[in-house]
This record gives structure tokens, C-alpha cells and sequence, in this order.
């Protein structure tokens, strides 16, 4: 059968969920034309360039890292917090590439992920109901009713914020600050005197040497593209489908239509119906996708999202992130990941482990265990192992300050460090220390992988 015509706006003839009751339905849309005639935050031919080396990760050839906030909160927009973010996700790609010889894709979670879906549509304190927060693109976090109100206003506040965060990231991943020669300016104090900070400078100091010795030999490091700068993309969560569907443009060059928020978009675990608004809209574009897959995933569902989201098979289209749950992992990924190979599906296999295992400590805080977290990475890549297929990436949850949000890690957090420093707005994220601790772990796993699948050649 045909597939129904697609347009930009014709998700909103299918059910919608996990989006907030706009109060005055005018009021968005004075909004969402004023966002339409704004120029786009990213371009067709760079959401092109990622496909491409997506494709390379698709088919074992290199390794995707995505990595950033759970959500981007208004307040935290400075240089700094987007520079310190920036410098733990060059370590960690660094780590992973040294270890394991092939390509890392750069991806954050940043320049665009203000949203984030609810389990209810609404929060009570002492008797007291007002709507969720669901991310500073539509609410805020105090609980009033003011703060809790839907204001389509906040679409733009995020789109001019993803303007400062872009330029601030282009600038620095191509203006030498990203240059491989200041691999030991990345490493923060803080992370600099933990055991893992010490284990990357021994990583960059080997890397020194080897630009040395091809400054030695004649090459000229500074006119090397790969050496003085990096690919660096932007994702997030195609949640608010107006913010979306108002940055969608079509290309002159090719006709086709890209969300323009973001290089890469994703569906979430509760947005996945197949009928759904989300899904609709995220199967006329031509971004990159991420589609998250949680245990309640069956085969069959998995196999007919593929072929709606990716119908031309074309590689690096689809990244499927697996975020189970340390105690699912085993249970539900191999008939998933069976059922796509039996397809023949070309996709991006990525491993989620930070949303599977989230719990409340006794204070009530949300935390995760990084043991937990890293059990998840380890059985992710054992699987795939198993199987004889790719495991193609990692999807973690970060930031570049000194937070005290996950147990253990490096640092042995326990649950009373919890309130030192928790300023998440949402998810708790690994900390600049335990996120060079994963990123040494997978590098391991990785290399094992790698090869495992040379030898299988």
C-alpha cells in the first residue's frame, strides 16, 4: 500500500500526545508564524554530512557518541556551561577513538532539548494540582500557577537561545579551540586531579607525542581539517511539534523537507505510536532519526516503525536506541535486535542506559547508580556481540559542571552528597569525572568489539 501524502503540518490529523493544552490557541500561532520567518538554526546539507557518518556507524565502520542535558534549562546558557559540556564530550570521543581506531560521531544533546515527556499530565503538592513541567520550552519548573502555564513565548526564548548556543559551538569546534593539539586544555580542574582525569592525560600526553612525530616527519597539522577541528551536531527530542513543524523548510537543492531546529531528531519511548502525530511528522523529514526503544517494544511493532520511518532502507537514516533497563537488557534487546537483521534493516544501533535505571533515593531525588548504568553499556555490547551485529553508540545524559547527581562513578558518590550540588532540572546526568569513567569503560568494550568483528572479516 501507499503511504498516506505527507506534509509538514499533516501530523496534526493523528493523535498527539505528551503535548501541553496551549491556553490560547491564538497566541500560538501568532508565535509559530513568527518562528516560520526566521531563519533556520541548521542546514540541509550539514543534517547530509551527519547521515553520512552515520552511515559509516551503521555498517561497523565508526561509533556514535550522544551526549548532552536531559534538558536544557533557560538559566544555564552561559559560555562556560556550553564550553565545559563541549570539552567533556571531546574527551570522551577522544577516549573512544584512541581505544578503538574508528571514527566518532559527535552528536549533543543540546541547541534545542528544552522539552521533556511526562508520565502524568499533571503534578499535586498538598492537595494543590497544576500542569507538569515539561521543560522550559513550554513551563517552568516552580510550582505555581503561573510558572506551570503553557506559554507559546518560551518557543521563541528557545529558539534564540539555540542561536547563542550554535554560534558559541561553531566557534569553538572550528575556530582551534577543538584543535586536537589542545587535547590536555579540555581536561577541567575538577576531573583533572580524579583518577580518570589522570588516565586521560596519560592518553593525551601519547597523543602529543604522535603530533610530534608527524610535525617530524613534514605534515602540516594546522592544514589538516580532522586535526584543527571537529564535526560537532546538534539532536533533541522532536516533542513540541508547532516549534518543530514551524523550522521546517524545504531544501532548494534536493525538494526534500529537514526540521531545521536540529541535525538530528528523535522519537521517544512514549511517542512512538505508529499512528501518532510524532511519528508522522518524523517520517516526511529527511534529518538523521533516533528512535528510542524501550522493553514494552515488541518485533513486530519495531519492524513496522522501520519500514514507515526508513522505507528506502537508506543507511544512516535510523539510530535505534535501546534503553531498557539493566534487569531487561538481557531479556527483550536480542529478539529486537534478531528481528531487524532477519529484516535486513540498515540502522544505527545505540545503547541509552541512563533512562532504565532511574530511581528516588530517600531523600526523593531522582538518581541513577553508575554501576547500574555501566551494567546496561556492558550487557548492550555483550548482545550485540552475541549476535554478530554492531553495537553502534552510546546515548548518555551530561554536563560539563561538577554536579553531584548520579551514585558512584570515580567519585564514590553516595545518596548524602546527593543535595551538595543537584541543580538538574529534570533527569539527574553523570558529572564531568563520571563521564570520562564511562567513556574509558566503553572504549574497552569497543575495542573488543572492533575486534571481534576484524577478525570476523
Amino acid at each position: 500500500m501507499s503511504p498516506t501524502p505527507w506534509s509538514p503540518r499533516s501530523w496534526r490529523d493523528r493523535p498527539l500526545t505528551q503535548s501541553p493544552t496551549w491556553p490560547d490557541l491564538a497566541h500560538l500561532e501568532r508565535v509559530e508564524a513568527e518562528l516560520a520567518a526566521k531563519p533556520p538554526l541548521v542546514f540541509a546539507g550539514e543534517a547530509r554530512r551527519l547521515a553520512s557518518q552515520l552511515g559509516a556507524a551503521a555498517e561497523g565502520r565508526a561509533f556514535l557518541l550522544q551526549a548532552g542535558d536531559c534538558a536544557e534549562s533557560f538559566h544555564e546558557g552561559s559560555a562556560d556551561f556550553i564550553r565545559d559540556k563541549l570539552k567533556v564530550i571531546l574527551q570522551m570521543a577522544v577516549a573512544l577513538t584512541y581505544a578503538s581506531g574508528v571514527p566518532t560521531v559527535k552528536v549533543g544533546r543540546i541547541a534545542g532539548q528544552f522539552a521533556k515527556p511526562r508520565s502524568t499530565p499533571t503534578e499535586e503538592r498538598d492537595g494543590v494540582t497544576l500542569d507538569a513541567f515539561r521543560g522550559h520550552i513550554v513551563n517552568s519548573e516552580e510550582f505555581t500557577p503561573e510558572a506551570r502555564r503553557p506559554d507559546p513565548d518560551r518557543l521563541l526564548a528557545a529558539y534564540h537561545q539555540s542561536v547563542a548556543t550554535l554560534n558559541l559551538l561553531r566557534a569553538f569546534t572550528t575556530g582551534g579551540f577543538a584543535a586536537l593539539s589542545r587535547v590536555h586544555a579540555w581536561n577541567q580542574q575538577f576531573v583533572a586531579q580524579s583518577p580518570e582525569g589522570k588516565r586521560y592525560e596519560v592518553l593525551a600526553d601519547d597523543i602529543d607525542r604522535a603530533l610530534n612525530f608527524m610535525r617530524a616527519c613534514g605534515v602540516d597539522l594546522d592544514d589538516d581539517h580532522s586535526l584543527s577541528s571537529v564535526d560537532f551536531y546538534t539532536s533533541h527530542e522532536a516533542l513540541i511539534l508547532p516549534y518543530e513543524q514551524a523550522l521546517t523548510r524545504q531544501d532548494s537543492l534536493t525538494g526534500d523537507w529537514y526540521d531545521c531546529s536540529a541535525h538530528m531528531l528523535w522519537i521517544g519511548d512514549r511517542t512512538r505510536d505508529l499512528d501518532g502525530a510524532h511519528v508522522e511528522f518524523a517520517r516526511g523529514i529527511k534529518n538523521p532519526l533516533g528512535l528510542k526503544v524501550g522493553p514494552s517494544t515488541t518485533p513486530d511493532q519495531l519492524a513496522r516503525l522501520i519500514e514507515t520511518l526508513n522505507p528506502q532502507n537508506v543507511p544512516g537514516r535510523l539510530t535505534l536506541i535501546s534503553r531498557m533497563g539493566r534487569d531487561r537488557v538481557l531479556d527483550h534487546l536480542p529478539s529486537l535486535i534478531e528481528r531487524v537483521s532477519q529484516e535486513g534493516a540498515s540502522v544505527v544501533w545505540a545503547c541509552d542506559p541512563m533512562h532504565g535505571n532511574t530511581f528516588k533515593a530517600v531523600g526523593g531525588q531522582k538518581t541513577r547508580s553508575f554501576d547500574d548504568v555501566l551494567t546496561e553499556v556492558a550487557q548492550f555490547f555483550s548482545v550485540h556481540q552475541s549476535l554478530g551485529t554492531w553495537p553502534g553508540g552510546l546515548h548518555v545524559e551530561l554536563t560539563g559542571d561538577n554536579v553531584t547527581e548520579c551514585l558512584g562513578g570515580g567519585d564514590q558518590l553516595n545518596e548524602s552528597d546527593l543535595e551538595l550540588n543537584y541543580t538538574s532540572i529534570c533527569d539527574p546526568r553523570l558529572n564531568g569525572s563520571q563521564s570520562l569513567d564511562m567513556a574509558f569503560h566503553v572504549s574497552e568494550l569497543l575495542q573488543s568489539a572492533v575486534g571481534t568483528r576484524t577478525r570476523s572479516l
